[in-house]
Formats: C-alpha cells, structure tokens, sequence
C-alpha cells in the first residue's frame, strides 16, 4: 500500500462537506451506534482478522518510504483522541512532508480496546500516503467502553504489528518504523492465546508474555507510547512504572491531547535526523502552533533527558536548547 499524494484541499472539501450537511465526521461510528451492540464489528479494512501483513512498501512516486503507524486506545475519553488527530491530519502531514521530516512517510491508523469485555477490540489499517489515510482514520470505530480493570488490549495490538507487518524501510534499508501506542492503562498481565486466535485467527496455544512481545516488537519498530492528560490516570504511578519498564525513555506524557498530532511530527523528524527540537518548536511557531510547541517541547525535553546515548531511534544530540519556551 501506500501509493497516491496527500492534497489539503480535497481534505478540507471533504470536512467543510460532512460539517455543511451535519454528518460526523467518524461516520462508521456514527452508523454503528445506531444499532443493537451484539452487531458491532470493524469496518472490513481495519479487520484484522486473518490477515498476512500490513505492508509499506516502495514505489517510483514514494522510493524511500517510512512507516509510521498511529494505534489509539479508543475507549472511554480516549476516544477524544483520533478526533483531534483527524481535525490535525493536514498539519502532521504538512509537517512531516512539506518541513522535509521525511520524503515519503505512509501513516497506518488503528484502534485499541479491551479483547476481555469489547465488541471490536483491535483495528489495524494500511499504510498509506494519500489522503486515504484520513478515511482510514474515520473509519475507526470508537468503540468507547473499556473493561473497567485499568487495563486495555495493547499488547495485542504490539503482537500484530510485530508479526503481522512488512516493511520496505527494514527489509531494504535496515531502518525501524514508528509506532506510536496512545493510551492511559495498563497491558494485560499476560498476551491470551485465545484473544491471538480469536481477534488475529493465528493458532497459538500458549499464552505470551508481554515483556516478549514488546522486545519482539522493539526489533522493527522504534515503540513510544503516549499518555495524554486525559483522564485520572496521567498521574498515576503505575502507569509511569509498567511502561518505563517496558520502553524506558519512550514512555512519553503530554501534558495537552491537542498536540498529538505535533508530537508525532517531531518525533520523528528528530528521530531520522531531520531536525533537532529547536529547530522542530520553531516549525511549530511557525504555522501558529504556539501552545503545541510548548507542550511537545516539554514533553521531548524530558525524553532526552532521559535517553541513554545508544537508544535507537533517538540521535545522540536532541538539540534540546529550549530556553525560549516556559514549559511550567
């Protein structure tokens, strides 16, 4: 996948559309909830189910693609968040393309629930660099309910996008991905084998435990998983200590959901050696993201602190001369 260009313009049309007519602009989600909850399921191109790989691959309009994959936990108020993302998909991209972040990122979107108690506990979409990519992301279904234990289904999720994508940016060129897990709780104690059979179709039979997963995950894929502020976790000292134990310093906390879409875009022009973070929270100033910067400036400010000189993924000099900014 991946082929096509993004166009602001045929983004904009299609949203200033859907506002004039009152129709949402998440509409899968719209249409499902009008319906009786034991037929709920996932669009047919976000199923995982049964499917071999997400693939990023080359072409002659795209030469040195970059995946980048954007999985959200979808449930109670994090749902807030792909809608944010959706309302920025023009600026992230305008970011990561236009600011020379990357030459040819291909940006995958997906949900995350709870595989426990959830209709559709896991969505995963394509890799793609056009503007497919924001019907991809209104096609998640926002599911919205959660299992109540302080935990989501992300390690399932960590599973599939460790077994069950292909990249031309590895298999060619050695260079890990992005993916980026939006969250506030915690993994499940262990990875089900029955939750891999029954959401993914693989036949495991035992159990997995999640530490393996991520390590497995980590061999293709620079992991950060963000906690927004938005909900009564972001202060919670379990949360903190079960992902910095599993990412270390890419446990990363965001004081405002609104620069989601920044933060992204920083990271991973950092990330690919395009920019450090002050030139990044200029670019920031520059198109009027004047409090995003702040906030991605002290979020990435503390990831650098933190971040051992050998970490892939993250260059040796942040750049982190931030002295311009009050990040109180």
């Amino acid at each position: 996948m991946g082929y096509g260009y993004w166009d602001d313009n045929t983004y904009k049309a299609g949203k200033t559309f859907r506002a004039a007519r009152g129709v949402d602009d998440f509409g899968y989600t719209d249409s499902l909830r009008a319906r009786p909850r034991d037929t709920w399921k996932a669009d047919p191109t976000l199923d995982p189910f049964g499917v071999d790989k997400r693939e990023c691959r080359d072409s002659d309009g795209h030469p040195d693609s970059l995946p980048i994959a954007v999985l959200f936990d979808v449930t109670g108020s994090m749902g807030a968040v792909p809608r944010i993302m959706q309302d920025k998909l023009g600026k992230l991209h305008g970011l990561l393309q236009r600011k020379g972040y990357a030459d040819d990122p291909q940006i995958l979107f997906g949900g995350i629930g709870d595989a426990d108690s959830d209709r559709v506990p896991l969505q995963v979409g394509q890799f793609e660099s056009g503007n497919a990519m924001d019907e991809q992301l209104r096609t998640i279904f926002l599911e919205g309910n959660g299992g109540g234990q302080k935990s989501e289904s992300y390690e399932l999720a960590a599973y599939f996008m460790a077994r069950h994508t292909s990249t031309d940016a590895w298999d060619k060129r050695g260079r890990k991905g992005y993916l980026f897990i939006i969250g506030d709780e915690l993994n499940k104690p262990r990875l089900s084998a029955r939750h891999i059979r029954g959401v993914i179709g693989d036949k495991v039979r035992l159990d997995v435990s999640v530490p393996s997963v991520y390590r497995e995950l980590e061999e293709r894929w620079n992991v950060y998983f963000v906690l927004p502020d938005q909900s009564s976790y972001y202060n919670d000292p379990e949360i903190a200590d079960h992902w910095t134990e599993l990412l270390g310093e890419r446990f990363v906390k965001l004081d405002d959901p609104a620069a989601v879409c920044e933060l992204i875009a920083l990271t991973v022009g950092i990330g690919e050696d395009r920019i450090d973070l002050r030139d990044g929270l200029a670019d920031l100033r520059d198109i009027g993201s004047v409090v995003e910067a702040a906030t991605v400036g002290k979020a990435l400010a503390l990831v650098g602190e933190r971040a051992p000189a050998t970490v892939t993924g993250l260059p040796r000099d942040l750049g982190t001369g931030t002295d311009d900014v009050d990040f109180r």
